[in-house]
């Protein structure tokens, strides 16, 4: 943003430099011709009045070969001619008597050219001289014209110093509005770039950011304000929400663990119809500890805002289907999984961990013995913005389009002992962490969830080493 507001400022310097200088410059530039060709006319009119003197009035030339002199001294050259034609008195060069010059006299003493003054001149521009040719006397009773030819050499150079100052400023202009450009620029882009540092940050799980709200435009500065406030609330809600699933977790277990152990000693000494009540009041107390349990899983994944990090995908898929082995053992479960190695994602540290078990005690309760979970993990395609599509697949019963639709919520499925909430975690926990999760029927029956995780930024390296996780699998919920 920064560069685009400077290249923007500069374009519009650029325009506005060349709207005022080019204009001025031509301005300039056609003020000193028509000052360099009245200067000419001026001087060829003293000498034509010098020359009339000396062929009306027959006076000395004395003043006339004075200025021829001097018109070759500066530079030029000059002539005087007759009525017809001839050369009465020329200057030692010969532009004043070359065939152009001679041209321009017979135009000028031509009958048919027409004579609105006493004294018109004819003014002619080459490439390096400029002829002026002044008749003699009053229009049809011209006694001769005087010619002067001056070099345009001075008119050029000084042209050329007006274009070069101008071209000076409009590079210190130019200059200045660089640096105006780029400060402006700065004094927008840094402080919006701080904002979205931060927003970045806050979306990776550091709730006590903020921006700073010190610089920049108003309208920065209440956008960071904004931030800061949401950010506030943000960090209240979440810490808020954390601390009531604590005490909720608090208040909830410890009545039910206290009522399963009295149940438990109940039922040691029950017998008969007693025995039976017993028996079902514990399993009854067992679903509602696994409903609790499930409430606070969902509830931890929902206020949890994740931090993520490269996380080996290959080696967390043979991790979890390590640890799954002995339940699908006894059940007569075969559990597979082809992961290319090095396939990474970029998640939260223990989020897979987490997804992954719920996926597999969801495949294990829903597989009749004999079936079989495969997890597959491949890389995704680059045009998809992901990095990994992880696939479980069972060949179970699979679900009903209306079930597949309603499973991601809570308590969308109502699985004989289970919760409904192990696809809502599962949901929650990727889609948190920027990827998407949907259900699809799996070839030849069954179900296959599909996990599309995120790519790993540029900079962020693989996790090595041992990681902290659950070493036994997750109870299903």
């Amino acid at each position: 943003m920064t560069r685009r507001i400077a290249l923007t400022v500069l374009a519009l310097v650029t325009v506005l430099l060349v709207l005022a200088v080019v204009p001025l410059g031509v301005l300039l530039t056609q003020r000193e011709e028509t000052s360099f060709r009245s200067a000419a006319e001026a001087n060829a009119r003293t000498l034509a009045s010098a020359a009339e003197e000396n062929l009306s009035d027959h006076k000395a030339d004395s003043d006339m070969q004075q200025l021829l002199a001097q018109a070759q001294q500066q530079g030029g050259c000059a002539a005087v001619y007759d009525a017809a034609a001839a050369v009465v008195a020329a200057a030692p060069c010969t532009t004043a008597t070359d065939a152009g010059a001679r041209g321009l006299v017979a135009a000028t003493l031509a009958p048919a050219q027409p004579q609105t003054s006493n004294m018109r001149s004819s003014t002619v521009r080459s490439d390096d001289r400029l002829t002026v040719a002044t008749p003699l006397g009053d229009g049809a009773d011209a006694v001769g014209v005087a010619v002067l030819v001056t070099s345009t050499d001075p008119l050029d150079d000084r042209i050329a110093v007006v274009w070069g100052w101008l071209a000076l400023i409009g590079i210190a202009g130019l200059l200045l509005g660089t640096l105006v450009s780029v400060r402006l620029a700065r004094w927008v882009g840094r402080p919006l770039q701080a904002v979205d540092e931060a927003a970045q940050r806050l979306g990776e799980g550091a709730l006590d950011v903020r921006a700073p709200t010190g610089a920049g435009p108003q309208e920065v500065r209440r956008l960071a304000t904004t931030f800061n406030t949401m950010a506030a609330r943000t960090e209240a809600l979440v810490h808020g929400h954390r601390t009531v699933t604590a005490d909720v977790s608090h208040q909830l277990r410890t009545p039910l663990t206290a009522l399963r152990l009295r149940l438990d000693l109940l039922a040691a000494d029950a017998e008969g119809e007693d025995a039976i009540e017993l028996a079902a009041a514990q399993e009854e107390t067992a679903r509602l500890s696994r409903l609790v349990d499930g409430l606070l899983a969902a509830a931890r994944a929902e206020a949890a805002v994740p931090q993520p990090v490269a996380v080996p995908v290959d080696r967390v898929v043979a991790e979890r289907l390590a640890a799954w082995e002995p339940v699908a053992a006894e059940r007569q479960v075969r559990l597979s999984a082809r992961c290319p190695e090095g396939l990474t994602a970029f998640l939260g540290s223990e989020d897979l961990d987490q997804v992954l078990d719920n996926l597999l005690a969801n495949a294990l309760d829903a597989v009749p013995g004999g079936g079989q979970v495969h997890v597959e993990g491949v890389a995704a395609p680059a045009s998809s913005g992901q990095g990994v599509v992880l696939r479980v697949v069972d060949d179970g019963p699979g679900m009903s389009p209306a079930a597949r639709a309603s499973a991601f919520r809570r308590f969308g499925t109502h699985e004989p002992g289970g919760t409904g909430l192990g696809l809502a975690i599962v949901h929650r926990l990727v889609t948190a962490n920027g990827g998407t999760a949907r259900l699809t029927d799996t070839a030849g029956g069954g179900l296959t969830v599909v996990l599309e995780l995120p790519a790993v930024p540029r900079g962020q390296s693989r996790a090595s080493g041992p990681r902290r996780r659950p070493t036994g699998p997750t109870p299903p919920l």
